[in-house]
């Protein structure tokens, strides 16, 4: 066999990956009870997890899966349906934000506790405290060297007022 097919890194990377798929694929079912996609998931917890629960576009795309156009296609559907809303950045008028509603902040309320009970069983509570530290320090490290625009936006990168 190929020493090369032996090599850690494809190890490590194989198992990121099947780790996440199988951790989606287990809350699947909860996001579909509540009629929502992963992904509209993620924007409303982008967007309450935000100071004053808004985000600009870019600034969304730059912490989601998608691409600016796919956020504008996701705020879009998400828009018809009354979880968010759109409103224009006073300071750039090319920009605009997008802004969890209070149906939306409901939405979330009414699926977070289901979520963070599968999340508990099937992920963080798999790990030792100890661990579970570790990991997440070493997924941050891992985030910001591959997608440093993940926390733009948010309280983490804001500057102060």
């Amino acid at each position: 066999m190929n020493k090369d097919l032996d090599d850690p890194r494809l190890t490590a990377v194989g198992l990121l990956a099947e780790a996440y798929t199988g951790l989606m694929n287990r809350l699947a079912a909860q996001f579909e009870e509540h009629r929502l996609s992963q992904v509209e998931f993620e924007v409303l917890m982008r967007l309450a997890r935000s100071p004053g629960n808004h985000l600009r576009m870019t600034d969304l795309a730059g912490q989601t899966t998608l691409s600016t156009s796919g956020v504008t296609r996701v705020v879009d559907r998400m828009e018809r349906t009354g979880l968010v809303r759109r409103e224009a950045c006073p300071s750039d008028r090319r920009s605009s934000y997008a802004v969890i509603t209070d149906a939306g902040m409901q939405r979330l309320s009414d699926v977070l506790p289901g979520h963070l009970e599968l999340v508990q069983r099937w992920y963080v509570g798999l790990l030792p405290e100890a661990r579970l530290a570790e990991l997440l320090d070493s997924l941050r490290t891992i985030r910001d060297a591959v997608n440093p625009c993940a926390t733009a936006g948010s309280a983490e990168t804001a500057l102060p007022a």
